[in-house]
């Protein structure tokens, strides 16, 4: 019964540091991961984007936030689908394809005023920076932010 014992708790400690792997590492050829937004104003870092691929197409889903009282927060200014929805989890970038070395096509929400951009993103510096640009009508009617990718998902 003893060496039963051992041998299963043995198994059970092989099959958890199985699933202790770390984080595969992010691709830095692309815009897919996690991303640390920043104020346009301040400079202060404002959340944690997560870019994910569904049907070739990318849409970014704001997974962390740090302003104060975020988690009982919801889009109360957005004028779509998204009106009333909770701010966590929120989608704020649709429908992004890639297009001649960035992305575009899709479209980004400022969850503060409820405006939606049309939207153009593009990596930097070896892929640790996403210059994202929000614009009504064509791009030089228009804000710029660059994120920062972050290694892992937010705790």
């Amino acid at each position: 019964m003893n060496k039963t014992l051992r041998m299963a708790c043995l198994l059970v400690a092989l099959l958890h540091a199985g699933t202790m792997v770390a984080a595969p590492a992010p691709d830095m050829q692309s815009a897919l991961g996690w991303w640390r937004t920043f104020d346009d104003t301040t400079g202060q870092a404002r959340g944690i984007v997560q870019i994910y691929e569904r049907d070739g197409k990318l849409f970014g889903r704001l997974e962390r936030s740090f302003k104060p009282g975020a988690a009982a927060r919801v889009c109360s200014v957005c004028t779509d689908e998204r009106k009333n929805q909770p701010i966590l989890g929120l989608l704020i970038i649709r429908n992004m394809k890639p297009q001649d070395g960035e992305y575009g096509g899709g479209d980004i929400l400022d969850p503060d005023s409820g405006t939606v951009y049309r939207c153009k993103m593009h990596l930097e510096q070896q892929g640790t920076r996403l210059l994202v640009r929000g614009y009504i009508g064509i791009s030089l009617f228009g804000r710029s932010q660059t994120w920062q990718r972050e290694a892992a998902p937010p705790p």
